[in-house]
């Protein structure tokens, strides 16, 4: 399994290692390369040793220069080092710039009660959500993106911008258990999207909301939220994720082991269904677009071919420039360390 890059700072500058896990390698070169050290140290010492004087180890030596194979075990071992880090994948020069992009706006709705803890979408309907929606931003280029996290109340989780590894890093914080209340306030997470939309910078022409839910309502107000975007040009995709036969809300334990079902104040098992009319009406309202999360991807791939195929609008912005690739710099001075030790001779100019 690949390990995630780490990130360091030498002299000021940020250094990514994007292969970590292939340290071992690194480690096993330095190992062999204090094996070859000692041995030309203890090559050196017992040939001392037995000859007491330099003008009699040097005719011990048969002609051999100790000094010449020092050196060219140091030359070859610096040089299969720099070869090893080499394979770690060094990487430089991240850094803001501005940057023209083409895109869409787009604010990602993304259910956070409960019931999105039922197991009909393994592992659960929340977990999977937010899976396919990090494959989703990986796929983005050039759109901005938002996250607004709602249950019985709804806040932005993270405003728009075109950085998707901060997107990322929200969405993964998106937690049931975090919510200060709970219920599903559909009207109410339409209602801070749009105001996103209204109080971004440069706006796109194109505006989309993808609602990612269970379809259950509590607050019953989205046929005026729908109303209220479609007046404002905004699109609707909702992905209605569940299954309609329903199923209980597990409880786990800090093992993640279930340890029952969630309960109703009259002591009946909760069971989630997926209510897909409000959801079907809502992308009808906006132009915009139902679909029922199923296959291998819950119908991502799907959605995001449409959103490629909607008009893109050109600006300037931020971004964060790409890593830039530095094992050359490393891997091409190793490659001269070997060339020289191979050309330096062992024997020193005969007497």
């Amino acid at each position: 399994m690949i390990a995630a890059p780490i990130q360091v700072s030498v002299l000021g500058y940020a250094i990514q290692l994007a292969r970590p896990d292939r340290a071992w390698m690194v480690a096993a070169t330095a190992a062999c390369c204090a094996i070859a050290a000692y041995g030309v140290w203890a090559r050196r010492r017992a040939l001392t040793s037995a000859a007491r004087s330099d003008r009699l180890a040097r005719k011990l030596a048969g002609g051999l220069s100790l000094s010449r194979v020092a050196a060219r075990t140091a030359l070859g071992a610096a040089g299969l080092l720099l070869l090893s880090l080499a394979l770690l994948r060094p990487q430089v020069g991240e850094r803001a710039a501005f940057v023209k992009r083409k895109g869409i706006d787009l604010v990602v709705a993304l259910d956070a009660s409960r019931s999105m803890l039922a197991r009909d979408v393994l592992p659960t309907r929340l977990d999977r959500a937010k899976l396919e929606l990090s494959a989703l931003f990986d796929r983005l280029r050039g759109d901005r993106v938002g996250l607004v996290a709602f249950a019985g109340e709804a806040f932005v989780q993270c405003p728009l911008t075109s950085d998707y590894g901060a997107a990322k890093l929200f969405l993964r914080a998106i937690d049931p258990e975090a919510m200060p209340s709970q219920g599903t306030a559909l009207a109410a997470a339409l209602d801070t999207a749009a105001g996103m939309f209204r109080a971004a910078e440069h706006g796109a022409k194109t505006k989309v909301v993808l609602l990612l839910t269970d379809g259950e309502d509590h607050d019953g107000n989205v046929a005026a939220a729908a109303s209220r975007l479609a007046q404002e040009g905004v699109r609707v995709y909702s992905l209605g994720i569940g299954s309609p036969t329903g199923t209980p809300i597990p409880l786990v334990d800090r093992h993640g082991k279930v340890v029952g079902y969630r309960k109703d104040r009259e002591g009946q098992t909760v069971i989630t269904r997926l209510e897909d009319r409000q959801l079907r009406e809502l992308a009808a309202a906006t132009s915009g677009r139902y679909v029922a999360a199923a296959g291998s991807d819950l119908g991502m791939g799907e959605i995001a071919a449409e959103l490629d195929a909607l008009e893109k609008t050109e600006s300037e912005g931020m971004a964060t420039v790409e890593w830039g690739e530095a094992f050359p710099f490393v891997a091409g001075p190793g490659f001269l360390l070997l060339f020289a030790a191979a050309v330096l001779g062992e024997r020193g100019r005969a007497r």
